[in-house]
């Protein structure tokens, strides 16, 4: 448990030095001036008190935080010490000492007093490279190097092409499942597949918000196209569990989707797999699963936020749902639909034969 709490902590401290040194910020703003004047650079921003402690000399500033400020700062040699909000230029041309037993594999003499500082102080350390005309950033020793909005393009332009046309096989696979639910004849392979999908979507939906975090403002497009892809999945999906799950609730649904996130793709494509987390043993490829209806209910017009769980808890399954239907659709009143013959008249169309 600590070491994924630790795990969780860090990628939080990653996450935010990628929002502080994005597009659009003041930081990245100086960090691209000094790349395009041809500079190196080593800026250290925050836990401010232990960065002074390891190093010395310098010039004490202590004035306000600018774009151009910094730039201009660089160009003399040593190292910038910011204060943790970027609201302060601390000290200019301040010499670090970094303990050189702390382990790195960095070569060059900045990125190895980089990535050091990074390990002995909870500040975020920037080398820019000179030579390589390259930004750096180091974390707790982690080191990422900051691509250009043209490279972070040509990633979101191939991810969009394929979230593209897994939402539309994954549209075309919810449309089948609803018939074969209607007519009792989905199996665990059917159910495995279309889980599959869903998760190879949520998948690139969570690389591509990483790469919009790192777009910053230039992302905005980038997260329209996101929500266009997975905006009105998520309630689906979740449905689509809890009509399957031997336990039903919202609460190991949402177990279940944790599980799925922690499950390479390539496992969730195995229906034994599937079957363990939806609660079974004893299913096979080929046995047929009965869902309750929740996802299927909840895409009709007339039932209302919540009525379909009504319907369930008063009738059990879809199944039973489409006997009733098929008998007297008056009945479903009593679970709060107020046009039955619609519901019935939609159930019929999406089954393709009259019920």
């Amino acid at each position: 448990m600590q070491a994924k709490r630790n795990k969780t902590d860090l990628q939080e401290r990653i996450d935010s030095a990628i929002r502080m040194t994005a597009p659009g910020t003041a930081l990245r703003h100086a960090l691209d001036m000094i790349i395009a004047g041809h500079m190196g650079a080593l800026i250290c921003v925050g836990d401010e008190k232990k960065v002074l402690d390891s190093g010395n000399d310098g010039f004490p500033l202590n004035i306000s935080f600018t774009a151009n400020r910094l730039f201009e700062l660089c160009k003399m040699d040593g190292a910038i010490v910011v204060d943790r909000g970027l609201t302060q230029i601390l000290r200019a041309n301040y010499h670090l000492n970094p303990d050189p037993g702390l382990p790195t594999t960095e070569t060059g003499m900045r990125h190895r007093t980089a990535a050091r500082m990074s390990l002995l102080t909870k500040a975020t350390v920037i080398s820019v490279s000179e030579r390589r005309q390259a930004i750096n950033v180091f974390v707790d020793g982690h080191r990422y190097q900051l691509k250009t909005v043209t490279e972070l393009m040509s990633s979101v332009n191939q991810l969009v092409m394929a979230m593209q046309s897994t939402r539309e096989a994954l549209d075309r696979r919810l449309v089948r499942l609803t018939s074969l639910e209607l007519n009792n004849q989905v199996t665990l392979a059917d159910l495995t597949e279309t889980f599959y999908l869903f998760e190879v979507l949520t998948t690139a939906g969570e690389e591509l918000d990483r790469i919009i975090m790192q777009l910053g403002t230039e992302g905005r497009t980038v997260q329209m196209q996101h929500e266009e892809f997975l905006g009105d999945l998520d309630d689906e999906y979740t449905l689509m569990i809890r009509d399957y799950a031997a336990d039903s609730s919202e609460e190991n649904a949402d177990a279940i989707r944790r599980a799925l996130d922690d499950t390479a793709n390539s496992q969730v494509h195995k229906a034994s797999n599937i079957a363990r987390l939806l609660g079974y043993t004893d299913r096979r490829e080929d046995s047929v699963m009965t869902p309750l209806g929740l996802r299927t209910l909840s895409n009709v017009s007339v039932v209302r936020e919540g009525i379909a769980e009504q319907i369930v808890d008063e009738y059990g399954s879809l199944q039973d749902i489409i006997d009733v239907i098929s008998d007297s659709p008056e009945r479903l009143e009593k679970a709060g639909v107020r046009n039955p013959s619609i519901l019935a008249d939609t159930l019929w169309r999406m089954r393709g034969t009259r019920l």
